[in-house]
């Protein structure tokens, strides 16, 4: 099946990028949010995002622009209806997901596809809240996708082949490196990322480093492009505790349950980057590792 609309049901975190990848591949796009203040913003971010690329010299004004008109927003699930293609990309919450994919599922036509970007839950219990799970696959993008090359083509047990060539024909238009995961917890890349950065944390609540010196060391001794707490930072510490906490369900293993530095530092909105405050304060010029002072 050609593609020529894409649906996209979130335009936060991830939503926006895969968004306006979509539209810069030249497909329209029509993005759902809950409320106007959350698509304003989303659509704010593309509007950003093209404008540093122009000023930058990667894109002509006029390219940006015509990626902007293919964008839509809407509030209104009906909005999806004529898609291609619907990817989901809501917040790491099962019960949300499932309710939304019924709702849709009723009005999309019956030839689209859709793919679920969840980072750790099961595409196969996504897929049972519709009547298309031979065509319902998992594309998890990474953050920013805009910039991140990776793109894992999850395949559930009912997952047709059709589905999934799609999924690797569409990673190849964007130009991501596509590679196949199973529909288990995690997937590839956070099965094996998540419980690094627990271990980070849990290194440090040991006294076994210090913040910067436990991030200097992974980079200088492992050729990490950054530290696992600065990582850990820039994903999202609530939505790194979503993970574990899912992946700790599924595996029954010690290693993937939260430590308590990360229960501490979430309840008390300490997000990371993107609230300000994580393992790093990023209130000032530069980030402060916040056992310096920070």
């Amino acid at each position: 099946m050609e593609i020529s609309k894409v649906g996209v049901v979130g335009c936060g975190l991830m939503g926006h990028g895969i968004t306006q990848i979509c539209s810069q591949a030249g497909w329209e796009l029509v993005v759902r949010e809950v409320d106007q203040d959350k698509l304003d913003k989303g659509l704010a971010k593309i509007d950003k995002q093209l404008g540093r690329a122009v000023e930058k010299g990667k894109l002509e004004q006029s390219d940006a622009d015509a990626i902007r008109a293919r964008i839509t927003g809407t509030l209104d699930y009906a909005d999806l209806a004529d898609c291609d293609l619907v990817i989901e990309a809501m917040t790491e919450d099962l019960a949300g997901k499932l309710e939304m994919w019924a709702a849709v599922d009723g009005i999309v036509k019956d030839d689209a596809y859709f793919a679920t970007n969840t980072s750790s839950l099961s595409v196969a219990d996504q897929a049972a809240a519709t009547k298309r799970a031979d065509r319902f696959l998992g594309l998890h993008f990474f953050n920013p996708a805009q910039v991140m090359p990776l793109l894992e083509v999850v395949r559930s047990g009912e997952t047709s082949d059709d589905a999934s060539k799609l999924g690797f024909d569409l990673g190849e238009t964007l130009g991501k490196t596509t590679v196949a995961a199973g529909d288990n917890r995690g997937f590839i890349v956070n099965r094996l990322l998540v419980p690094y950065m627990l271990d980070a944390i849990r290194a440090n609540e040991q006294g076994v480093g210090s913040i910067k010196d436990i991030d200097t060391g992974m980079m200088a001794g492992a050729s990490h492009p950054m530290g696992p707490l600065t990582l850990a930072d820039f994903v999202g510490l609530d939505t790194l505790a979503s993970i574990a906490d899912v992946m700790a369900e599924s595996y029954g293993e010690e290693r993937f349950a939260q430590p308590e530095t990360l229960r501490k530092m979430v309840s008390a909105g300490n997000y990371g980057r993107k609230s300000g405050k994580g393992f790093y304060d990023y209130s000032g010029e530069k980030p402060v590792p916040v056992d310096a002072g920070g």
